[in-house]
């Protein structure tokens, strides 16, 4: 299971980059914690639905695209 959050967290980062944007920057985008967005990043925190989706808000992409293949 590790495995899929570690996945989901490589999607995210290079999603993040293509868009030029650094942690801090979608980290204020989502009202979250940078800290939060790298730890997710690494695949070392689970994050919710929730946030989950306020992130694939912002990169614009979907929440279908990130789990898919799963």
């Amino acid at each position: 299971m590790q495995e899929l959050y570690v996945i989901i967290g490589k999607r995210i980062a290079e999603e993040r980059q293509k868009r030029n944007l650094s942690q801090e920057h979608l980290a204020e985008i989502t009202n979250l914690h940078r800290n939060h967005i790298g730890y997710i990043e690494r695949g070392e925190k689970r994050a919710t639905l929730d946030t989950l989706y306020q992130i694939t808000k912002a990169l614009n992409i979907s929440l279908e695209w990130l789990f898919k293949g799963f």
